[in-house]
């Protein structure tokens, strides 16, 4: 058996927000060439993401932001038919083209069917290669590049469509998983814990005193033995001590020194050395689980390299 699972859909390379938008199609590509060249990919157990249901997205968010989407979608697709524009903005940095409700919709279902996979013991973790990412998307608001914030869904699809107890959340995206936060703030069946960079968009986080999250607002420029002690120092005890049944990973890699989006100092063997003290936590508590999603991360090359390195801790390769 294949024990590391590998979700993803060609669906999730037809949104795309125009020409010159670091939020690409390629993204998905660098990944895949990476992996195909390696050989890593040979090792996966590669699937195909369903498409989520609406009832599953809606754990996470609010019904009114879900008809909203969906109803822009289908507008956009009139207005196209009669010579409108491509794209619908949702803010500055976040548009939806007509492909971006279904690739949304496979983004979601992809950590959906990890989880029900890793659950069901028909392998021990996943990644999940897609986009639009989720981690900025809040219970009622799309923003910064993402709808629905798939990770946030797929911890309470567990909770709520499984019954485990207690599982966490493991954010190392240089940029504040505001939308995560937003949907499980006060949840305490649910542990998140995150590096960002500050400040940085989307300005939040630093403040933030909620008994369930662990948030560790970083300096520009920070390396990453600095946020290797930090981890050590500050998410292990307190993911120790949570013990949770299954964590899911929101996988940014654009902490990388490589990366524009961010100005942090990481490099691949940091993101493998995060791997693998997040696989030793799921080792003693949760069975080995673990779900991770694809966030940030916009220097291709970069971007390859690390999402790698992660895949090569989670699969033992």
């Amino acid at each position: 058996m294949n024990k590391t699972g590998y979700f993803t859909h060609t669906d999730c390379k037809l949104h795309e927000m125009g020409p010159g938008h670091p939020e690409c199609p390629e993204r998905l590509d660098a990944i895949e060439d990476r992996l195909l060249v390696t050989g890593v990919k040979d090792a996966l157990d590669q699937q195909d993401a369903p498409l989520a249901a609406i009832g599953d997205i809606e754990l996470a968010h609010d019904r009114m932001l879900v008809a909203a989407i969906r109803g822009l979608s289908d507008q956009l697709a009139d207005d196209i038919r009669a010579g409108g524009p491509a794209y619908v903005q949702i803010d500055p940095d976040t548009a939806l083209n007509v492909h971006t409700w279904n690739a949304a919709l496979r983004a979601a279902g992809a950590v959906i069917a990890a989880t029900d996979a890793v659950i069901a013991g028909e392998m021990e973790n996943a990644f999940c290669a897609v986009r639009p990412p989720g981690h900025h998307a809040e219970r009622s608001k799309a923003m910064g590049f993402c709808f629905f914030s798939n990770i946030a869904i797929g911890a309470k699809y567990a909770l709520e469509r499984h019954g485990l107890k207690r599982v966490a959340i493991v954010d190392f995206d240089v940029h504040h998983g505001n939308g995560t936060e937003d949907i499980i703030r006060g949840d305490e069946r649910i542990l998140m814990v995150s590096f960002f960079q500050h400040p940085l968009f989307p300005f939040s986080g630093a403040d933030t005193v909620e008994p369930n999250m662990v948030n560790l607002p970083v300096p520009a420029y920070t390396r990453g033995m600095d946020v290797r002690e930090l981890i050590d120092l500050m998410w292990i005890p307190r993911l120790e001590a949570f013990k949770p049944e299954m964590i899911f990973i929101s996988a940014g890699f654009d902490a990388h020194r490589d990366d524009d989006l961010g100005q942090m100092n990481l490099n691949e063997q940091d993101y493998a050395w995060i791997t693998e003290r997040i696989k030793n936590v799921a080792r003693r508590h949760a069975k080995g689980r673990i779900v991770s999603a694809l966030e940030g991360g916009y220097n291709l090359g970069a971007l390859g390299r690390s999402v790698e390195a992660h895949i090569r801790v989670l699969a033992d390769l």
